[in-house]
């Protein structure tokens, strides 16, 4: 049976290094943040944290608040074999998702504290963020997104304090629990 990850987390929580850790272990990675970047090109927009904001809501208005999930579908439905998703985001789309791939579905949440994940995102090499805005989007996933009930939900929690190398064997664990 496809077993399809889905990674749910707050920005800057590991999520990327998570999913990198399931490609390690075999999985197919499908990135719903690519649907953001894939509408910038396509409108000739630069990508500053403010213009992605602005897609993403205009992607929920357009195709509601389980659009990255109903965009995304296709391409997990190409895949042969285990996926993993980086960046479920919404209530709505583990709902959708849910619906559609039922037992299939596994959600993982990576978790790290609030000042980890400022410091992160502060250094990481493309679209840093000062912490004033990593909190003002933290803030706007928890109330505009319902981005809580995902990680709530999750069926595996991940923390991420550590190293890079830690939080891959942490899911390199977790995929061997789902394996069996």
């Amino acid at each position: 049976m496809k077993r399809i990850l889905a990674v749910v987390g707050m920005a800057g929580s590991g999520k990327t290094v998570a999913t990198e850790g399931a490609v390690e272990q075999g999985f197919t990675p499908v990135y719903f943040g690519g649907i953001t970047m894939e509408e910038l090109k396509k409108r000739k927009l630069e990508v500053t944290e403010l213009n992605e904001r602005n897609v993403r809501e205009a992607l929920r208005e357009e195709h509601g608040m389980a659009a990255f999930a109903k965009l995304s579908i296709p391409k997990i439905d190409a895949i042969e074999g285990d996926v993993v998703i980086d960046g479920l985001y919404s209530w709505e789309e583990y709902k959708v998702l849910k619906e559609k791939y039922k037992d299939q579905l596994i959600v993982v949440a990576v978790y790290a504290s609030p000042k980890t994940r400022y410091e992160r995102l502060a250094i990481r090499p493309e679209r840093p963020l000062k912490e004033e805005h990593a909190m003002a989007r933290d803030l706007t996933e928890i109330e505009n997104l319902d981005k809580g009930g995902p990680i709530a939900m999750a069926d595996y929690t991940i923390i991420s304090e550590g190293s890079i190398e830690q939080e891959k064997e942490d899911v390199k664990h977790v995929i061997n629990k789902i394996k069996g």
